[in-house]
């Protein structure tokens, strides 16, 4: 698998290694763009569009990545929006409680708030695990061959 189809292809899937490469991609393309923020400035207008075209870039890539390593898992890429999204709405609806409940004075919405982000970190850490840590599904499944299974070349009579 090359480069372009890891990172910008939904189809097959792929081993720990590979989405760990692609992990450290993204971090090292985020470190490019911060070093070209230190030495332009931060106010530079061309950082920030570097910044969004890279983010953006990064944020398709990951949501591709993902989907490739839940098929090795054998699972729907549908998985992905539980572990993009649903942290995001419980961070933020504790936001919003905690708000209320400091304005209000209520120990009640503090305490839900603090259940809502505990919930949050918990699928975070189901997702980190699920993605980074096991192993995918032996053998061939749904998705495609097992990206770890040694394919022999057939020599052509």
């Amino acid at each position: 698998m090359n480069l372009g189809n890891l990172l910008f292809s939904f189809e097959g899937r792929i081993n720990r290694a590979k989405y760990w490469l692609a992990v450290l991609i993204y971090v090292v393309a985020s470190v490019i763009v911060a070093m070209f923020g230190i030495a332009l400035g931060q106010d530079s207008i061309a950082v920030a569009l570097l910044n969004a075209i890279v983010g953006i870039g990064s944020f398709i890539s990951g949501i591709m990545v993902g989907i490739k390593r839940l098929h090795d898992r054998d699972r729907s890429g549908w998985l992905l929006l539980v572990f993009y999204i649903v942290p995001g709405v419980l961070v933020a609806l504790a936001l919003l409680l905690g708000i209320w409940g400091v304005a209000s004075q209520s120990m009640g919405s503090m305490a839900t708030a603090s259940v809502l982000c505990l919930v949050a970190f918990g699928i975070g850490v189901w997702a980190f695990v699920e993605l980074g840590c096991l192993r995918g599904t032996i053998g061939p499944n749904r998705y495609g061959p097992d990206p770890l299974e040694v394919q022999l070349a057939v020599p052509a009579h």
